[in-house]
């Protein structure tokens, strides 16, 4: 693992959202208040203090998750939150 430091502050949002059934961002909002939605109903996450960045996009219809991007926040200054796809 390239960052073993965000291990677990990706296990625990993992554990708070693999049961999510938001139905929309205010839901996601009301939730991680720190967290910001873009085009295409993807959502950053920031994890370990703001170490850290998720950008997943969220199907609200079949409450399902897609993870788009992990990784730091300095990694993330240098993506598209839009566009990213995990590799």
């Amino acid at each position: 693992m390239t960052h073993p430091q965000a291990k677990n502050p990706v296990e625990s949002w993992y554990k708070e959202t693999k049961h999510a059934q938001w139905e929309n961002f205010a839901e996601i909002r009301a939730q991680y208040r720190h967290a910001d939605v873009v085009a295409g109903n993807r959502v950053i996450f920031n994890l370990g203090g703001n170490k850290y960045r998720i950008v997943v996009k969220v199907a609200y219809k079949t409450k399902s998750i897609y993870v788009k991007f992990i990784g730091t926040h300095a990694t993330y200054d240098k993506i598209d939150p839009i566009t990213v796809e995990l590799k």
